[in-house]
């Protein structure tokens, strides 16, 4: 089954919310919030660069306030680092070239996957977030682990290219796919200048056409010189040019309930 959404939708996200980002990740909705734009930020509840989410209270006070001010909390993984050792050898391959050791969905049975996104929506939970989304850590997941999805009471998980809905456990129902290219850079690599001019053409293109797409943030791009700009300039001309920001879970109440969204 496949959804197309109403013209021009753009999603802009917060990625590796953590104590350990928090600096970055402020900085960034500070940026948002100056343009008004809704973001979904993601949150990494587990111990990732030396501390649990819930170990700084004032940083859950900021990201909850963040949650009141329209932007919406997801989770994106228990830890962020991949398992080493499980999987097919190519698919642990594709992960380490594509996320850089941070594809924990990658390559997990399903037993493992489910331990971990409850374990991750149990700290969530304790300060005061129930999240409807699972954005799996550099947009890859296992087969097993989006059966587990289902029995998490989620309601999407995103990959590079599109968005799926999670039927119910339940639920006779299919996954609904909703085509939206994730648009990011790769800071530090070969790619990054050619990762900078694909950011810019392909958001002003999509703009254009009215596809829906998304762009996504990361904390490791501030620390290098010119994305921020960048980044900020090709969700301007977006917007500019008709995109209309949403989050993923807007995008998902106006593809399945077009009428009331």
């Amino acid at each position: 089954m496949n959804a197309q959404p109403a013209a021009g939708p753009v999603v802009v996200s917060v990625h590796d919310i953590a104590p350990g980002t928090a600096a970055q990740t402020l900085r960034w909705l500070a940026d948002l919030d100056a343009r008004g734009i809704p973001a979904t930020l993601l949150l990494v509840p587990g111990l990732w660069r030396g501390r649990r989410l819930a170990g700084d209270p004032e940083f859950v006070a900021a990201v909850l306030e963040a949650g009141e001010r329209g932007h919406e909390l997801a989770l994106h993984g228990l830890h962020h680092r991949a398992v080493p050792g499980q999987g097919p050898l190519w698919r642990r391959g594709v992960a380490q070239v594509m996320a850089r050791g941070a594809a924990e969905f990658a390559t997990l049975p399903q037993a493992e996957a489910t331990a971990r996104l409850r374990e991750g929506l149990e700290e969530l939970a304790a300060i005061g977030v129930t999240p409807i989304g699972f954005h799996p850590p550099g947009w890859l997941i296992s087969p097993d682990g989006v059966s587990a999805l289902r029995s998490c009471g989620l309601r999407y998980y995103s990959t590079h290219l599109a968005v799926h809905t999670i039927p119910a456990q339940e639920s006779a129902d299919v996954s609904a796919r909703i085509a939206a290219p994730a648009l990011s850079h790769r800071p530090g690599g070969f790619g990054e200048r050619f990762g900078v001019r694909l950011m810019t053409g392909a958001a002003r293109r999509y703009a254009r056409t009215g596809r829906a797409f998304r762009i996504a943030l990361h904390p490791d791009d501030l620390a290098h010189a010119g994305l921020r700009e960048a980044t900020l300039r090709a969700i301007d001309e977006a917007v500019e040019l008709g995109a209309r920001p949403t989050t993923y879970a807007q995008l998902l109440a106006r593809v399945l309930d077009p009428v009331d969204s």
